[in-house]
């Protein structure tokens, strides 16, 4: 059964949060249920429809800026309180918008997440977890990274509290019981179903996961969606009209996803895109009758439904040349305001939904863009080179690239996508300027580590050869986690302990790093000699910004050398692979348009005809990707000679030269010859 979903808009609010809207419980069988919303104005907004119109039933006056919307009550009854987060502050409305509680936390920084369970009150806001129970202090909790959300399992179905944080390091942390589960993502949210499966569920991110009723481990159950957008928003609801509840996604990109469950109880995409479709449609009494109406019966109804058309076609240009009128003499007034000389000008406002995230499949980076209205143009700054950009060399001294993207008319999302090289760092800035007028811009800036190919891992392969760097010197903690935070990404502002051990993978190349330090103290140890030498470079550098004097110590394996070549073998092979079918296209086609059929070619040959559109797809990619590998070769090449004092710069031509004639055994032949 395919589904067929049509967009309909009904009420425009202003900008919110994630988890900032609620549908409030039907108050009777089968009536129509309310939506109660919080935006950054500090406006809640409940409103119903009737009669295919979105009616109020209550609006609150502006205020501080709303980051959740939970709903709560007694437990076991309809859950049609209204509680928002605003700043470190908590406020409650009943389903009227009769405000029944204010309760300043006294926290010092706003809150991020909250969750509501009977009396209890669970909140976050940056580090700190804290539980109230009518309004009383019950305790709270240090978390060593950022977190995300926080819920808390039913407390009906168990026997005492279990709050859970999702936290920027990829972990779930299920406290009272102290067990942790690494998930691969550290942006997402948490959602709990409680009452739509027979058992518990737990969906984060991208990932549904099972909790027992004894919490005593987190299991994975499968994945939904992976490497789509983030969810933003999950429920159940029998949509496909089958009897059994189906899992509706909401994503940031806008995608809107149906999951149904099959016999072996395992998610199963039934609609995974947003279809806009617009019906222009005229009241009409001709029916398929036995016999039909005379002819001037049906010239004469043809005649009233065209001048319906024209009238309601008429009424719309009317309305539109109002309200454009109404924008003229607002901006007119908005000019002549700014003009005199005691009044001050005021620039327009907007808000930017941005984010910056390493894409684990291709290890690239993608910067999103969502402004709350149309864009004009973006325009990017890097001040490093990229793998995108190179070929333009630099655009000054300090800028590698200056581009603008010019954008359609209504575009308010833009998606890029950057290869970033490791060893080269700085940051990208990128310049939004929306079509409002007067002229505005706002700047988002976005760093780009050292070793920025390389995200947070949990445990590492220990039986890999590997290199060791060694740091020691008159240095405090903060300091060396400071050098660390500036290398790699995922690593918490704050320093945790006073002693850290932190795991990394190359999302490239699947390599591992692995860094303890302390204070006065760092060892870092890859499998990869360029991820060791970037390590090196960078620390004293920054080291010697702050006058600190460093002994730096470090041990080369050499057989770590082969074992990277080894990883990097099967993406060059592809991408050579690639070429040669790519080539052979032309000429297969000009064979099959001869003989009339593919019959003659041997499997092989038969299934580079059927893929070539892909093929070629593909192959627009691979000069990029080729490159990569080959300068990924080359520094490492480069580097492992480099820890020997030697240099080999002027070896890299014979180096390139193997690599076009691509062979396993000839390239590690030549590492170890030169």
């Amino acid at each position: 059964m395919e589904l067929v979903l049509n967009r309909a808009d009904y009420l425009q609010v202003g900008v919110t949060s994630q988890k900032t809207m609620k549908l409030l419980p039907a108050s009777k069988h089968k009536a129509t249920q309310k939506v109660v919303i919080g935006d950054h104005d500090g406006v809640v907004m409940c409103f119903g429809m009737k009669k295919g119109e979105a009616v109020a039933v209550f609006k609150t006056l502006p205020g501080q800026k709303i980051a959740r919307l939970e709903l709560g009550g007694v437990l076991n009854t309809p859950q049609e309180r209204i509680f928002i987060a605003a700043g470190s502050e908590i406020r409650g409305f009943t389903k009227r918008g009769k405000q029944f509680l204010s309760f300043e936390t006294n926290l010092t920084e706003s809150i991020k997440a909250m969750h509501i369970s009977g009396s209890d009150l669970f909140l976050s806001a940056s580090y700190i977890y804290n539980h109230y129970c009518d309004c009383k202090d019950q305790h709270y909790y240090l978390c060593g990274d950022k977190i995300n959300d926080v819920i808390c399992l039913p407390v009906e179905r168990l026997p005492r509290i279990v709050p859970i944080l999702a936290c920027q390091d990829r972990m779930l942390r299920v406290l009272q019981v102290e067990k942790e589960t690494s998930l691969p993502n550290p942006r997402f949210l948490i959602f709990l179903l409680q009452r739509s499966f027979p058992s518990l569920f737990l969906f984060c991110f991208v990932f549904l996961l099972h909790y027992p009723l004894l919490p005593q481990k987190i299991k994975l159950k499968e994945e939904i969606g992976l490497g789509r957008g983030c969810i933003l928003c999950i429920d159940s609801f029998d949509i496909v009209g089958d009897g059994v509840k189906d899992l509706l996604v909401g994503r940031d990109d806008g995608m809107v996803e149906v999951y149904s469950f099959d016999n072996a109880k395992e998610p199963l995409l039934r609609f995974d895109q947003v279809r806009f479709i617009k019906d222009y449609m005229f009241p009409t009494s001709l029916s398929p009758a036995a016999t039909s109406p005379p002819m001037h019966i049906i010239s004469a109804k043809l005649k009233f439904l065209k001048f319906l058309e024209n009238l309601c076609i008429f009424s719309c240009r009317s309305e539109l040349e109002h309200l454009q009128y109404k924008v003229l003499q607002e901006r007119e007034n908005y000019q002549q305001c700014s003009q005199l000389s005691k009044a001050k000008s005021v620039v327009p406002s907007f808000s930017i939904n941005d984010k910056f995230t390493l894409n684990k499949d291709d290890a690239s980076y993608t910067l999103i863009l969502e402004v709350q209205t149309a864009i004009d143009n973006v325009l990017i700054q890097v001040t490093l080179g990229t793998d995108e950009f190179s070929a333009g060399g630099p655009a000054s001294n300090d800028n590698f690239l200056l581009a603008t993207y010019r954008c359609q008319a209504n575009t308010t999302r833009l998606e890029l996508k950057i290869r970033s090289i490791e060893g080269q760092y700085g940051t990208l800035q990128a310049y939004v300027t929306p079509r409002i007028q007067p002229k505005t811009c706002q700047v988002r800036q976005y760093h780009i580590k050292p070793l920025s190919l390389h995200q947070r891992t949990h445990s590492i392969d220990h039986d890999r050869p590997m290199n060791t760097l060694t740091l020691t010197g008159q240095f405090s903690f903060a300091e060396i986690h400071s050098w660390v935070v500036f290398c790699l990404p995922e690593v918490p502002e704050k320093p945790p302990v006073k002693c850290v051990t932190l795991y990394f993978q190359n999302t490239f190349l699947d390599t591992q790093l692995e860094s303890i330090y302390r204070k006065g103290e760092g060892v870092f140890k890859s499998d990869n000699i360029s991820t060791i030498s970037i390590l090196k470079d960078v620390l004293s550098k920054e080291a010697t910004k702050r006058k600190i004097n460093l002994n730096i110590t470090y041990e080369i394996n050499e057989v770590s050398v082969k074992h990277t070549l080894k990883l990097i073998h099967p993406k060059l092979e592809y991408q050579l692979l690639l070429a040669k079918k790519v080539q052979l296209i032309d000429a297969l086609k000009e064979l099959q348009v001869h003989e009339g059929n593919t019959d003659f070619l041997i499997p092989e040959y038969r299934s580079i005809l059927e893929e070539a559109d892909h093929l070629q797809e593909e192959y627009k990619k691979q000069p990029a990707h080729l490159e990569r590998l080959y300068g990924m070769i080359t520094d490492l090449f480069i580097d492992k000679f480099k820890f020997k004092g030697t240099n080999v710069k002027s070896k890299v031509p014979l180096l390139l030269e193997i690599l076009d004639s691509y062979d396993q055994n000839a390239l590690i032949a030549f590492f170890d010859a030169a």
